[in-house]
């Protein structure tokens, strides 16, 4: 068996990550059968104080990536914020994917009481990894990974609950 923090963060991350992929094909598939540019859906929000499509899915990967690295003790790999396309977002979470998977079970040894301190605008907020990981890192994720979702969703992409759950394939 995984050591559990392993478990509920690289496998719970990879899992989504993977399904927020499937999605961003889906757009890009929906958008060339409705004969429109897939760019335009990158910078779709659903409410104006909002932040684009292209942001949501950047901050779902490196809150996952950071997160998982501070667990291990590691300092995560830096990705630029660059993408301009739905394959470039889909690179960047499988490079994402394949960082999270890098990270062996033992590296998580300990980190369930690890200190971890992580700023959020103006504010530092102090954690042990479990709560870490259970009150802040898996429900952000899941938060971006959601609104990218919905994004999508409302923009007339053909999606369902069972993308989101298994990016759409059988169980």
């Amino acid at each position: 068996m995984n050591a559990p923090l392993h478990a509920l963060s690289v496998e719970v991350f990879t899992h989504t990550l993977g399904n927020l992929a499937v999605i961003l094909e889906k757009a890009a598939t929906n958008a060339a059968q409705r004969k429109f540019d897939a760019a335009v859906l990158l910078g779709a929000r659903l409410a104006p104080d909002m932040l684009p499509l292209t942001r949501q899915i950047q901050i779902a990967s490196d809150i996952a990536k950071n997160s998982v690295a501070r667990l291990a003790g590691q300092d995560p790999p830096r990705f630029e914020d660059t993408e301009t396309t739905i394959e470039q977002l889909r690179a960047r979470l499988a490079r994402t994917v394949d960082y999270l998977k890098s990270v062996p079970p033992s590296a998580f040894e300990g980190a369930e009481t690890r200190h971890i301190k992580v700023t959020a605008g103006d504010r530092t907020l102090e954690f042990r990894g479990l709560d870490f990981l259970q009150r802040w890192a898996i429900p952000n994720v899941f938060f971006h990974v959601v609104t990218a979702y919905d994004i999508l969703r409302h923009n007339g992409v053909e999606l369902g609950k069972r993308d989101f759950l298994n990016g759409g394939r059988d169980w």
